[in-house]
């Protein structure tokens, strides 16, 4: 009877230890470190989520930007595969957008403006004769308000930052608020939301550059794309949509399938040419089904694979194009020509002027709202 009962005590025991084992293994963490002060003497804080299966995601107050984002292998190893700097001042005055929030407007405005019910707005050309990704001063080069959220299946960042009126030229005073989730699926999830008192336009996107293989590879043109579109959109030599709407089919531009990247990206074709590569945003199918699959990108040498999901009516793709070998990186060399890849979902570029496009028109009253979802697996 007494080992019976000493048998039943051990067994409970175990039971209860299994058990907070599970309870601790559900567990997430968020962990805050200083990264450093801006040129202006501003504290900029980084902030680490790590879930369960050791996938850890770090972003900074400076520009919302992911510094970091560890991914896991064939092998089970968590290695780095986002684009980046190791210190405040390269995000500050060398970076081309990696790991960054963009707004007011993801993407290009031909010739810097547009107009409102008659009222013309003029924003900084910051990429020739085009404005790009908000301006001089974007939402990548703001100091952003965190709130941290923990429980036993996720982590969240809740990011604030309030664009007051005229700011970079947009009317309105804009609320934004971006929330980053890790969850214990290997996922990681982007809301959006803003509000606005005045008339103005909104496009928000994120911006990180990818590269699978965690820097086995130097470039990544051996990685595997598909995009869930039947068309694009072409470009002028300036990288401002044509108008037009065209089919994928019989392109360089068709990914429906997976498609390894340098397959096609050297072609003699007007519109590659253009891009200097791929640099174009393809519509979307199934916009009307709110977040759904969009795209995926699958590394054969690492075994990464990372599906993007998003409520998005399309997604630029970008293979790196302007990477050129001057920019140092955060495990020592450099980062070379076409080294890392933007699936940034988004509105088309140039909407404000384009009618034919969807609108990208926040009223007062209204909310924006958008998700975008980066699920990391391998095989």
């Amino acid at each position: 009877m007494k080992n019976i009962f000493l048998l039943l005590l051990t067994l409970s025991i175990i039971s209860c230890e299994n058990i907070k084992k599970k309870e601790n293994m559900s567990l997430v963490n968020v962990n805050k470190e200083f990264f450093g002060k801006t040129s202006d003497g501003a504290n900029v804080d980084q902030y680490t989520l790590k879930n369960s299966n050791g996938m850890e995601v770090s972003v900074i107050s400076f520009g919302g930007i992911i510094t970091s984002l560890k991914a896991k292998d064939r092998d089970g190893k968590n290695e780095d595969v986002v684009l980046g700097f190791d210190n405040l001042g390269d995000y500050e005055n060398k970076s081309p957008y990696f790991g960054a929030l963009i707004g007011r407007y993801g993407n290009r405005i031909k010739e810097g403006k547009f107009s409102l019910d008659g009222v013309e707005y003029k924003l900084a050309k910051n990429n020739g004769e085009n404005h790009l990704h908000g301006g001089l001063k974007g939402f990548d080069k703001v100091i952003w308000d965190v709130e941290v959220e923990v429980n036993k299946s996720s982590a969240s960042l809740m990011l604030r930052y309030t664009s007051v009126d005229t700011e970079e030229g947009y009317p309105g005073n804009l609320g934004v608020k971006v929330t980053y989730t890790l969850t214990n699926e290997d996922e990681l999830k982007v809301k959006y939301e803003a509000e606005t008192d005045k008339k103005t336009i909104v496009n928000l996107t994120q911006h990180s550059y990818f590269n699978l293989s965690a820097g086995l590879r130097k470039d990544i043109l051996g990685h595997e794309i598909t995009i869930d579109a039947d068309y694009f959109l072409p470009v002028d030599m300036t990288l401002i949509p044509t108008g037009e709407i065209r089919e994928v089919v019989q392109t360089p531009f068709d990914f429906r399938e997976f498609k390894v990247v340098g397959d096609d990206i050297d072609l003699d074709d007007t519109q590659i040419t253009y891009g200097n590569g791929y640099d174009h945003c393809w519509v979307l199918n199934n916009q009307d089904e709110g977040v759904r699959f969009v795209a995926s990108a699958y590394d054969p040498l690492s075994g990464r694979l990372l599906e993007v999901f998003s409520d998005q009516p399309g997604i630029q793709f970008y293979s790196g194009n302007f990477l050129d070998g001057t920019l140092q990186s955060k495990e020592g060399g450099n980062y070379e020509f076409r080294s890392g890849f933007c699936l940034e979902t988004q509105h088309y570029p140039n909407s404000p002027n384009q009618e034919n496009f969807p609108s990208v028109i926040l009223n007062p009253g209204e909310k924006y709202n958008s998700e975008t979802i980066f699920k990391f697996s391998s095989r």
